[in-house]
């Protein structure tokens, strides 16, 4: 006689089909937490990370031994990163009108990145025995702004609001990365050559971008079949892992071509004769290929983050230093921010100022420091608290801004009694 698995005493972890039943209820979560952000403005993120905690903890009280996570954590972050700035490229419009908001983002997103790395080594050193150029490596992926986070989280925004945040979380992506891997060839190579590398790195980077984004759109275009678009992610994947073992900027390759593809008829002119407004091979593509990013992305970067949670160690959360450290890291990066938000956004600064949580990339880039360059004492639970500290306050940002919106008439302006704190970019 056959016996419900719930009725046969133990339950095996490692059946293929109970890992089948837990990663699809991970998903449902997932989705259901979406629409709890949706409603309440709590990113999803924390939610998933608590997740991933509360399996770590019933899986302790079961004694269960977890496998390596660490591995699986960074194949998801880079996974991930590239799906969610590609979902990003392919949300932006280009055109003249624009340009003044992406230089704007763009100046914001490296003067606030220079200065925040400068201001958060200075706190570490305070602290933390090390010298200035080992706090400058840490202190980067804690200036980095999380696209992973912001992007699903400004859709409620006003449109312009909307835009900014995109186009500087995703600059603030970049450039971080940029710099991360700067500073380690710095480290490793000496100043001079250093500087050299990273120059002939990034217009190499610009090169293979351009290129690269010509030649696949070309041959794509007119591919026929219902495979072609995990080919083209395969073969992104491909130039992004290439570009990394190249000391490249692949990141950039991606945006590229992201931004490549949503606005063809501007980087594609090329094409003009061969693109009919009523059947645009180019926009079928396109419209396919941002559908399933979306999805990609969203079960990448739900499982990135159950696995965070789940590698979490709570005892560091208690320790005092840990929470000092956290605070005044916290408290340099948005005056930094605040500086230059007021310098170049000016006429309004809310709730820009407080919507710069920490997330995917810079766990992403605090595991990928080089062995020869850690520091033993310095504890972990700095990221997790600037994370979880970033993410709660722009919740709050984002629920008063939510109420704000609500109290506009139909024609733009506010109720009476609202103040308006947004600015125009």
């Amino acid at each position: 006689m056959i016996r419900p698995i719930f009725l046969s005493g133990a339950l095996d972890f490692s059946s293929p089909y109970v890992l089948i039943i837990g990663a699809s209820v991970i998903i449902v979560l997932s989705y259901l937490f979406n629409l709890l952000s949706e409603k309440t403005s709590i990113p999803s993120v924390l939610m998933l990370i608590l997740t991933g905690i509360l399996m770590k903890l019933g899986f302790d009280q079961m004694h269960l031994t977890l496998p390596g996570l660490m591995p699986m954590l960074e194949i998801l972050g880079i996974v991930g990163l590239i799906m969610i700035v590609l979902e990003a490229a392919l949300d932006l419009e280009l055109s003249k009108e624009k340009l003044p908001l992406i230089g704007k983002s763009l100046l914001v997103a490296l003067l606030a990145l220079i200065f925040s790395v400068l201001a958060v080594a200075f706190v570490l050193q305070q602290f933390i025995e090390m010298d200035f150029i080992k706090a400058m490596l840490y202190a980067t992926p804690l200036s980095i702004m999380s696209s992973a986070i912001i992007i699903p989280s400004v859709n409620k925004c006003l449109p312009h609001t909307k835009e900014f945040m995109i186009y500087e979380s995703t600059f603030s992506d970049i450039l971080g990365i940029m710099l991360f891997y700067f500073l380690i060839s710095f480290m490793d190579s000496g100043g001079k050559a250093a500087a050299s590398g990273f120059g002939i790195s990034f217009v190499l980077t610009v090169v293979v971008a351009i290129v690269a984004s010509y030649v696949l759109v070309f041959l794509f275009k007119d591919l026929k079949g219902h495979i072609r678009l995990f080919l083209l992610i395969a073969i992104l994947l491909i130039l992004y892992a290439a570009g990394k073992l190249l000391h490249l900027s692949p990141l950039l390759i991606i945006l590229v071509f992201g931004l490549a593809l949503k606005n063809h008829k501007i980087f594609f002119k090329v094409f003009k004769n061969d693109l009919d407004p009523e059947n645009d091979p180019i926009a079928k593509i396109e419209g396919e290929f941002h559908l399933i990013t979306l999805e990609t992305a969203f079960v990448v970067r739900t499982f990135f983050f159950v696995i965070f949670g789940m590698t979490i160690v709570l005892s560091s959360l208690v320790n005092m230093n840990v929470a000092i450290i956290s605070v005044l890291v916290l408290l340099a990066l948005y005056v930094v921010r605040f500086v230059f938000l007021k310098l170049f956004v000016k006429t309004g600064i809310l709730p820009e100022l407080f919507i710069a949580p920490r997330g995917l990339i810079t766990i992403l880039l605090f595991f990928a420091i080089p062995v020869v360059h850690q520091v033993e004492a310095f504890d972990s639970g700095i990221l997790l608290y600037v994370i979880l500290v970033s993410s709660l306050i722009m919740t709050f940002s984002l629920i008063s801004d939510g109420k704000r919106i609500k109290g506009m008439k139909a024609d733009g302006t506010l109720e009476v009694g609202e103040i308006d704190t947004s600015g125009e970019h």
